[in-house]
């Protein structure tokens, strides 16, 4: 997709009416860059005043936490980070093919007036499709260290496996 381009008329006395007032864009900046600026200002104030835009705070029903997915021979490894959550505060479903990590990271109470707010509070939900080929009833998860690792066996007949090669 092409860009529109700014022009600007340099002929004397054609752009008079903005000699007196500052440009439009920086030279050599395009003007989506401001744009793109401005948006993300925009989110980042929203966000210090709402919490988390559609992921949590009041435009979502939790925020997302950060995940890797990862496939092995024999299973799925979820990683979820899940700073300072307790056990009971996460809950961890399989079914139908997807994998599901909800709870909550609870407010602690604070003595001083809190200045910035960088880490997430409240709800929070992490889902994930896996395929169906897995052993849901030996589903194990792990919390250590705030990080929550669920292990999703792969089915006998799904896992990889090595082929020999005849001459």
């Amino acid at each position: 997709m092409a860009l529109p381009i700014l022009r600007r008329d340099h002929r004397p006395g054609r752009n008079a009416a903005r000699s007196g007032s500052a440009p439009a864009t920086r030279p050599g900046r395009s003007p989506w860059a401001e744009f793109t600026e401005l948006h993300d200002q925009m989110g980042r104030l929203l966000e210090e005043a709402f919490g988390p835009i559609g992921a949590g705070g009041v435009f979502g029903s939790g925020w997302l936490p950060a995940a890797d997915v990862e496939e092995t021979g024999d299973a799925y490894v979820v990683e979820v980070e899940l700073p300072g959550v307790q056990r009971e505060d996460v809950s961890v479903e399989f079914g139908g093919g997807e994998l599901a990590v909800t709870g909550e990271v609870k407010e602690r109470e604070r003595v001083g007036f809190l200045r910035k707010r960088t880490r997430p509070v409240g709800r929070f939900d992490f889902r994930v499709a896996l395929p169906a080929e897995v052993q849901e009833e030996q589903v194990t998860a792990s919390l250590t260290d705030g990080v929550l690792t669920v292990r999703v066996p792969k089915a006998e007949h799904a896992r990889q496996r090595r082929i020999p090669i005849s001459s």
